[in-house]
């Protein structure tokens, strides 16, 4: 562990030094020249994540000194600078050519190996993060690993045997948390102002099982995450106010946001937050709007309405000012996995403490975010004091981690049948905004956490329903495409998904190992599939 500490940490200098020029907040000065403003803003790539994950010939900084003086130049192109100092080679996907006489089972096995990346070698002048260990990227434009994909994704491993990559793949989490202190957005030096849903302690729960050897071998590193995730706590006094990612709730409580610590444009979306912002007049507003659109990038729900702080205005996005309840269901499993850490340790102390810490949560969690008029799970929004009364997926969070009473998963599943339940599966909240993160789409991750959800307390046939129409969509989308998709839309399944800042992406990492994870679970459920199911009408 030593020796693969110090490597860890000789790979993480050596990456920051290639994209240099940090400064005391911990962004790249590059993102701040005329250079890279002028590339994102001009529009030289559709996809404003492309630029920044080209490779330059050289250091950043002299290529933005060097682009000052020769723009002066008599026929200066700018597309033409680009392609001479910039290359696509650490970007490119493995060739894969899909054949959809294989089932979609069988196409997703064959798949993983051209999603398969790493160990990384030394690339000078990279904006990626290298790892030490295989692992395996979402696909399309994700061509690095990404922090709350990878649970699910890592899922889907275990079910086709791939034990040996699974272990790769909590490693190289383990490397991040051992050398940053916390796992960032994804492995990008770009990334490093944040992090995802703090899914690490699930990954190791599902590789390690019931060998509590294996657990232990990664409880100090979730430790360390959790105190990531709890810094400033003690510096919280007022109720009702924040700090980094805690919040403190009016009965004292602390719970947890998402949060990111730059108030800057993000870099692979430059050009779409400057413009969001554009028609804000102060400079205060715009920062925050960059803070609170980075924090939902944080989310992992880039984009939704569960984060506009005003109906159908984007740019009222305030997702700094919410209390999730997906995080703090997240936080909640973490404290418990603490506590069973500390007593195999045989810290009766701690693991006390621990245990009393996941029972406080779980009871500000089933006070603080239940909405009992409208018999669901919602946010909190600390500086309204209030509920933000939006019905999302998040909700279903408090079942999965058994959370929730008995009464208060009757009444979510009860919403979750007669209102999120299309005809392929459910979507992710009531509101068509143009979002991705809205109606009409459906993404594999929340698929599972509520289809496990509904297990916990019982619900097996309606758990079988939502399986089977999501399996049902994903094998109709494969065999006209060829394709696993990154989203569906699960209200007209003659169609695929929409909105976002980019393009539809297949591959797809967490898409494919929720398909063998729900597999699994129907078989081992004792359920044959069954075609042609009968939608329920909408409200």
């Amino acid at each position: 562990m030593k020796i693969f500490r110090l490597f860890s940490i000789f790979l993480l200098i050596f990456s920051l030094g290639c994209q240099e020029g940090h400064n005391k907040k911990g962004q790249p000065n590059f993102y701040q020249t005329e250079l890279f403003k002028d590339v994102q803003l001009q529009g030289i790539f559709k996809d404003s994540k492309t630029f920044v994950d080209l490779l330059p010939d050289r250091s950043t900084s002299d290529l933005a000194t060097l682009y000052l003086k020769e723009r002066k130049s008599p026929g200066f192109d700018l597309r033409r600078f680009i392609g001479d100092h910039f290359s696509d080679r650490t970007l490119a996907p493995k060739p894969f050519v899909t054949d959809t006489s294989n089932s979609m089972h069988q196409h997703i096995s064959n798949i993983w190996s051209a999603l398969t990346r790493g160990p990384d070698s030394i690339v000078p002048y990279s904006s990626r993060i290298p790892l030490p260990n295989a692992y395996v990227v979402p696909g399309g434009r994700f061509q690095e690993i990404y922090y709350w994909d990878s649970y699910f994704t890592l899922e889907g491993l275990l079910v086709d045997g791939k034990e040996m990559l699974a272990t790769d793949m909590v490693d190289n989490f383990s490397f991040l948390i051992d050398s940053l202190g916390f796992i960032p957005n994804g492995t990008r030096t770009y990334y490093l102002s944040r992090s995802q849903p703090p899914f690490y302690t699930l990954m190791v729960d599902a590789l390690a099982g019931k060998d509590n050897d294996v657990f232990l071998r990664y409880f100090p590193y979730i430790v360390k995450e959790y105190n990531f995730w709890m810094s400033g706590e003690s510096d919280l006094k007022a109720p009702f106010t924040a700090k980094r990612q805690v919040v403190k709730m009016g009965n004292g409580m602390v719970l947890n946001r998402y949060w990111d610590k730059l108030e800057t444009p993000r870099p692979e979306a430059y050009k779409e937050d400057f413009q969001l912002a554009s028609g804000l007049k102060s400079v205060a507003e715009k920062k925050a709007l960059y803070a609170n659109l980075r924090a939902g990038a944080a989310s992992g729900w880039d984009f939704s309405s569960r984060w506009y702080g005003k109906e159908g205005e984007f740019n009222s996005t305030s997702t700094t000012t919410i209390v999730p309840v997906d995080l703090n269901s997240l936080m909640y499993f973490m404290e418990t996995q603490i506590a069973r850490g500390y007593g195999l340790k045989g810290d009766k102390n701690n693991e006390s403490l621990f245990l009393q810490k996941a029972a406080t949560r779980k009871k500000n969690i089933q006070e603080v975010f239940w909405d009992e008029g409208q018999g669901f799970f919602t946010d909190f929004n600390f500086v309204r004091k209030k509920g933000t009364n939006a019905l999302t997926l998040a909700g279903a969070y408090p079942l999965f981690f058994k959370i929730a009473t008995p009464a208060q998963a009757e009444k979510v599943k009860d919403h979750l049948l007669q209102d999120f339940l299309r005809q392929g599966g459910l979507v992710t909240t009531l509101k068509h905004t143009g979002q991705q993160w809205d109606a009409p789409n459906g993404w594999a991750p929340l698929q599972w956490m509520a289809v496990n959800g509904l297990l916990n307390y019982g619900y097996k046939t309606e758990a079988q329903e939502i399986m089977q129409r999501w399996l049902q969509l994903n094998e109709r989308v494969y065999k006209n495409t060829g394709k696993m998709m990154e989203k569906y839309n699960v209200e007209d399944t003659t169609l695929l998904s929409g909105g976002g800042e980019y393009d539809l992406q297949d591959g797809f990492g967490w898409t494919n190992g929720v398909v063998l994870g729900f597999e699994q679970l129907l078989k081992s459920i004792g359920e044959e599939k069954v075609n042609n199911v009968t939608v329920p009408v909408q409200n």
